[in-house]
C-alpha cells in the first residue's frame, strides 16, 4: 500500500506567526544569528505586497513518545525550512528582536512609502532619512499592532502631506496589512519519517537543492525541548563555538543573556574567553558530532535526532525514557567537550605533534575524530592516562596520511567506534597500522602521494609537522626554526626557483609548484637567492662555509650545512643537480620526505 510521506497544506502568514507565538511550531533559530541581509527582508515584504509567491515552508512533526503512564505525548512541529523567511516576517511585522551575525540584538525595521509612484522606491530598510520624512512610514510593524487605527493615521498623514490622496493612501495601507492574510504553502512531513527520509524530501522539494545537514535537525530538536534543558544546551553549543573564534564575545553573552548567565554552563565556558588559539575552532557540527559520538558510541549524527525523539531502534517506537536518557547523555557529552582540561589537553596533543598552525589542519572531520578518540580513551581507562595524547597523535597522523575520513567520514567514524568498543583500542589500532601502514605504503604509496602541487595537502602538512616536532631549523639557518617561520613571516621557497624553471622550459605550474620543490626559508635569504639555479647558490653556500662572509643564513661550517640539508630533505650532492636532473631531484626528495614522515610517525 502506498504511504504518503508528506501532505501539502496552506496557512496564512498571520496564522503561522500565531502558531509560533503559541509554541505549536518551534522556531529555535530565532536564538541563532539571522544571516539574511536587511535588504533581503525588504525584498520579501515587497514581493508579498505585490502578490508574488514566496515558496513553501516545511514542518516536521516530532514523533509522539510513550510516557510512563502508558499514554502518549504529542511532538511539536519543527520548522526545518523557511526559518529565515519566517524570522524576517517576525522581526519586520511583529517587531521581534533577532540576533544578527555579530550576535547583537536588533529589530530590522522596514520603511514604507504608501504614495510611491511606479518609478519610486516603495519599501526600504529604515534609516534616518525615513524617520525625518513625512512621506515615509518609518516602521511597518506599527500598522500590524492591534491598537493601530487606520482612520486616525490617514487623517494625520494627510495633514502632514497635503498632496496625498486619501483613497490611494487607504488602499496602500490595506494592501500592506493584508500581507498577514497571504497564503503560504506548508509541507507537513509525517512523524513516522526518519532523518534520512526527511533529508531526502527536503532536497527534492527545495527549489535550490540545498543540502540539509543532520546537525541542523539536531540543533532545532535540542532547542525545542525546553523541558529537558535543550534551549540552554543549544545556546551552550552556539556560544562556545562563537567564543572560540571571538573570545571577547563571552562578556557580551553574560551581559545580554541573563538566562544563560545564570545557568551552570556560563561558568563552564568562561575559561575560553582567555584563550587565543585557532588550531581547533569548532562549529556546531563539530561540537555535536564529538559530543554525540563519544557518549553514544555511534558515528552517524543523523541518529541523534531519532534518539532525542525517544526512538527505540529495536521496538521501532518512541519512549519518553529514551528521550530523557538521550538528553542526559548529550548534556554529558557537551560538558566533556567544553571542559577546560579536556579541550586544552587535546589541542596540546595536536600542537605538540607538530601541527602548530591552522594552515596545517587539512580535515576538520579528522580533527573531530581525534577529539572523539581522546574523550573515549579518557572514559574507558583502557589506556594509561599518560599515554592517551601519544595515541591520539599517532591516530591523527595515521588518519590524515591515509585519508581515512575524507570519503564517507561518518561511516568510517561509526565503524572505528564500534571496532574500538568490540576489540579494544590497542588491538584495533594495531590491526589498522598493519593493514594501512605497510612498508609498501611508506616506500611507494606515500612517495606517490607527495607528487602534488597542493601546499595544503595532508602529506606536506605531515612533513612540516615532522620538522616542527623534531625542532628543525630552516634551510641555511642555525637559529630560525621551521615552527617560527610557519607561524610568523617565513617564505615557502622553490629550491629550483620558479623563474629559473620557467626560463628553462618548465612553464607548467604542475611542474614548478611541486611540494617536493618547497622548503621554508627566512625571507631575506629567499630574496638573496633570487632566480639563481640550485647548482649555483648551493655551491656558493659550500664555498663560503669557512669564510668570514656568509653566503646565506647563519651556517659557517660545512658539516653543519650538510646536516642542515639532510634535515630539510635535500640531497647532499644538490650542487650537481642541473636543470636536466630536475625530475630526478623531485623523486629523490619525495623519497627523503616520505622517510622523514615515517620516522616521525614511529617516534610519536
Amino acid at each position: 500500500m502506498f504511504e504518503t510521506k508528506y501532505s501539502i497544506n496552506s496557512l496564512t502568514v498571520g496564522g503561522i506567526l500565531g502558531l509560533i507565538e503559541a509554541g505549536t511550531i518551534a522556531i529555535p533559530e530565532i536564538q541563532r544569528p539571522f544571516v539574511w541581509k536587511r535588504s533581503k527582508v525588504r525584498d520579501l515584504i515587497d514581493s508579498m505586497y505585490n502578490g508574488y509567491p514566496t515558496g513553501y515552508i516545511i514542518r516536521w512533526q516530532s514523533p509522539n513518545v510513550k510516557i510512563k503512564n502508558g499514554g502518549e505525548s504529542a511532538g511539536k512541529f519543527l520548522l526545518i525550512d523557511g526559518q529565515q523567511r519566517i524570522t524576517a516576517l517576525m522581526t519586520s511585522i511583529l517587531g521581534i528582536k533577532i540576533i544578527d551575525e555579530d550576535y547583537q540584538e536588533r529589530v530590522i525595521k522596514i520603511a514604507f512609502n504608501p504614495m510611491a509612484k511606479d518609478d519610486e522606491e516603495r519599501f526600504a530598510v529604515q534609516d534616518q532619512s525615513h524617520i525625518k520624512s513625512s512621506k515615509w512610514i518609518e516602521d511597518i510593524s506599527m500598522l500590524f499592532k492591534p491598537e493601530f487605527s487606520q482612520l486616525k493615521f490617514i487623517r494625520k498623514y494627510c495633514e502632514e502631506n497635503p498632496d496625498a490622496d486619501e483613497d490611494e493612501l487607504s488602499k496602500a495601507l490595506t494592501k500592506l496589512v493584508a500581507i498577514k492574510n497571504v497564503q503560504v504553502g506548508v509541507v507537513d512531513l509525517g512523524a513516522n519519517l526518519n532523518i534520512d527520509e526527511v533529508t531526502e524530501i527536503f532536497v527534492r522539494i527545495n527549489s535550490q537543492g540545498k543540502a540539509l545537514k543532520e546537525a541542523d535537525f539536531a540543533m532545532s530538536k535540542i532547542a525545542a525541548d525546553e523541558d529537558l534543558g535543550g534551549n540552554i544546551l543549544r545556546k551552550t553549543i552556539d556560544y562556545f563555538c562563537h567564543i572560540a573564534v571571538e573570545p571577547n564575545f563571552y562578556n557580551y553573552i553574560v551581559a545580554k543573556d541573563n538566562q544563560f548567565a545564570e545557568s551552570e554552563f556560563a561558568t563552564k565556558v568562561k575559561w575560553l574567553a582567555n584563550v587565543i588559539d585557532d588550531i581547533y575552532a569548532p562549529d556546531y557540527n563539530d561540537m555535536l558530532r564529538v559530543s554525540f559520538a563519544h557518549k553514544f558510541g555511534r558515528g552517524k549524527l543523523g541518529q541523534l535526532v531519532s534518539l532525542l525523539s525517544g526512538r527505540d531502534f529495536e521496538a521501532r517506537d518512541y519512549k519518553s525514557e529514551i528521550k530523557e536518557d538521550s538528553f542526559k547523555l548529550l548534556k554529558e557529552g557537551i560538558e566533556n567537550f567544553i571542559n577546560e582540561y579536556n579541550f586544552k589537553q587535546f589541542v596540546l596533543a595536536i600542537k605538540s605533534a607538530g601541527f602548530i598552525n591552522n594552515k596545517m589542519i587539512n580535515s576538520k572531520m579528522t580533527l573531530d575524530f581525534a577529539y572523539i578518540l581522546f574523550l573515549m580513551l579518557y572514559e574507558s581507562n583502557e589506556v594509561d592516562k599518560a599515554e592517551i595524547k601519544r595515541y591520539v597523535q599517532k591516530w591523527y597522523v595515521m588518519a590524515i596520511l591515509t585519508g581515512r575520513y575524507v570519503s564517507s567520514p561518518e561511516s568510517w567514524m561509526d565503524k572505528d567506534i564500534r571496532e574500538i568498543k568490540a576489540k579494544g583500542f590497542k588491538n584495533y589500532f594495531r590491526e589498522l597500522e598493519e593493514a594501512e601502514l605497510s612498508d609498501t605504503f611508506w616506500n611507494v604509496g606515500l612517495v606517490q602521494s607527495l607528487e602534488t602541487t597542493a601546499s595544503n595537502s595532508p602529506y606536506f602538512s605531515a612533513y612540516l609537522a615532522a620538522q616542527v616536532y623534531n625542532g628543525e631549523n630552516a634551510l641555511f639557518s642555525k637559529s630560525e626554526k621551521i615552527s617560527d617561520l610557519i607561524n610568523i613571516v617565513g617564505d615557502v621557497h622553490h629550491i629550483f626557483p620558479k623563474e629559473y624553471l620557467k626560463q628553462n622550459g618548465y612553464s607548467d605550474k604542475v611542474k614548478y609548484n611541486q611540494v617536493a620543490n618547497y622548503t621554508y626559508l627566512d625571507r631575506p635569504v629567499n630574496i638573496k637567492i633570487g632566480k639563481d639555479s640550485p647548482e649555483k647558490y648551493f655551491k656558493r653556500a659550500f664555498e663560503l662555509c669557512d669564510d668570514s662572509e656568509l653566503a646565506y643564513g647563519s651556517i659557517r661550517n660545512e658539516e653543519e650545512l650538510k646536516e642542515n640539508l639532510k634535515t630539510n630533505c635535500i640531497p647532499e650532492d644538490i650542487c650537481e643537480y642541473t636543470i636536466d636532473r630536475y625530475e630526478e631531484f623531485l623523486l629523490n626528495r619525495r623519497k627523503m620526505m616520505a622517510k622523514k614522515i615515517e620516522e616521525y610517525y614511529k617516534s610519536l
